[in-house]
């Protein structure tokens, strides 16, 4: 019977960097993951196939309508075929990194179904190994819309929606989240037309205020159309068309829409059935989700989980830096997650990137606060790359001038929001962000304009 340090459940992202860290630190590691390859959803069917389509999408769009503006004149035709290929090729070849990373580190890779049958032992593949300590980051999985059937043809999950053989004429998203925005996005330069449908009133309902409703006027400056307030009653499929029956929220008046598409995009939920937890007394909630304390313990003090089985938002990053914390603790250090401070990002095209807390958030809160905006349209490195929708806006204490959230919609916004994370991790302030010299000409420029304008004082506005 194998025994070891630590048994890891599931390798997405969570998962294979809890098993590298552990295995930097001395332990024997041994990872669990029943998929042929690791990476989780994130990397096979999620995270970086959708941020490969974005850019693919992307390049094709700028190609057939602004390429001509700057004087290059080419004829584009679409090969979605090849696209989908490409796409393949670049999840392929980071399956394969990881797969490298664990010969490099040592750790045991044992493709299987886990279960845990008491605090230190797990049945794979009808064998039993043994764990002085496991981790469970077994990830989340689609959720469904009762009265809607997911076929991945013409109902489609996130994971469908990636690799669809045609661009089709229609496509309805159920759900005005990340996911849904950031795939209707990549059909709609392909050709798509698409249309939202939102159970609330406003698209992605956990950014802020203002940002949310500038990120509503572009999309639909882009084509795309929304039906908030408005729910999905059913689906049924016919000759090739999906039709589905919707009804508003605020007086359940029923309508119809078809499509040749449609894509379920209603959030996630934690991925915790057969693990064998309800039967070990592990403590669970009635979505699936793992109860743990500070160090991610659960109940069983040597059986920790982390990621989406836990509390808190569904994204790899935070995943990640969980895990890495667990495998500190069970080692003896002190592993740290600041939950105040984990960037959230849409990548659609502006992007958009949020820390820290919104306008709604302090206002709720009875925080008196001061606000910095800077547009992208005064920046020299937006207008020169004619990137220059959305802006830069920066909340801060009125008495203390610390940092106490931001938002960002405009070109990179992704990237540009780890510059203020990190003044926000050391407790910066606007002042702080406002004196520090900035390249010229960048799109942080206006990251400093907009500390900048916290004290009224811009320079380039």
């Amino acid at each position: 019977m194998q025994k070891f340090d630590l048994v890891v459940i599931g390798g997405g992202p969570a998962g294979y960097t809890g098993a590298i860290r552990a295995a930097q630190l001395g332990n024997k590691v041994a990872c669990i993951e029943k998929e042929k390859t690791l990476g989780g959803t994130c990397l096979n069917v999620g995270c970086i196939p959708s941020k490969a389509l974005l850019n693919f999408s992307e390049k094709y769009e700028e190609a057939k309508k602004n390429f001509a503006d700057i004087g290059i004149i080419t004829e584009v035709k679409l090969d979605l075929a090849k696209m989908i290929s490409k796409k393949e090729r670049v999840v392929d070849d980071l399956c394969k990194g990881i797969e490298g990373l664990f010969v490099k580190n040592k750790i045991t890779r044992i493709k299987a179904v886990a279960k845990i049958i008491d605090k230190n032992t797990i049945q794979v593949n009808g064998e039993t190994i043994l764990a002085k300590n496991i981790l469970i980051a077994t990830g989340s999985e689609v959720m469904n819309v009762p009265g809607v059937v997911i076929d991945e043809k013409n109902i489609v999950s996130s994971t469908g929606a990636l690799c669809l053989s045609k661009v089709p004429k229609e496509m309805v998203i159920i759900g005005g989240g990340y996911i849904g925005l950031e795939l209707g996005s990549v059909w709609r330069r392909l050709g798509s037309k698409i249309t939202v449908i939102e159970y609330s009133d406003r698209i992605v309902p956990a950014l802020d205020f203002e940002i949310g409703k500038s990120f509503h006027k572009i999309l639909e400056k882009q084509g795309v159309e929304f039906i908030l307030n408005t729910k999905v009653i059913k689906a049924d499929q016919d000759n090739g068309r999906v039709n589905l029956v919707i009804s508003s929220v605020n007086d359940n008046k029923e309508s119809k829409i078809s499509c040749d598409v449609a894509l379920v995009s209603v959030g996630r939920r934690a991925n915790t059935n057969g693990l064998g937890l309800v039967e070990l007394g592990v403590s669970v909630d009635q979505r699936g989700m793992i109860s743990v304390n500070d160090h991610f313990q659960t109940n069983y003090p040597n059986i920790y989980a982390v990621g989406d089985v836990i509390k808190g938002p569904m994204l790899a990053h935070k995943a990640e830096e969980e895990a890495i914390a667990a495998v500190e603790f069970m080692n003896g250090q002190a592993g740290h997650v600041n939950y105040n401070l984990i960037p959230a990002v849409v990548y659609t095209w502006p992007e958009v990137a949020s820390v820290g807390s919104t306008e709604e958030d302090l206002k709720k809160a009875d925080i008196e606060y001061k606000v910095g905006k800077f547009p992208f349209l005064a920046n020299s490195r937006a207008r020169s790359a004619s990137n220059t929708e959305g802006m830069v806006k920066i909340l801060a204490d009125k008495k203390t001038d610390r940092v106490l959230g931001a938002h960002i919609i405009g070109p990179d916004a992704g990237t540009l929001i780890a510059e203020i994370v990190a003044y926000m991790e050391f407790g910066g302030s606007a002042e702080d962000i406002a004196r520090t010299c900035h390249a010229h000409p960048t799109l942080n420029e206006a990251i400093k304009e907009a500390a900048l304008a916290v004290d009224k004082r811009t320079i380039n506005i």
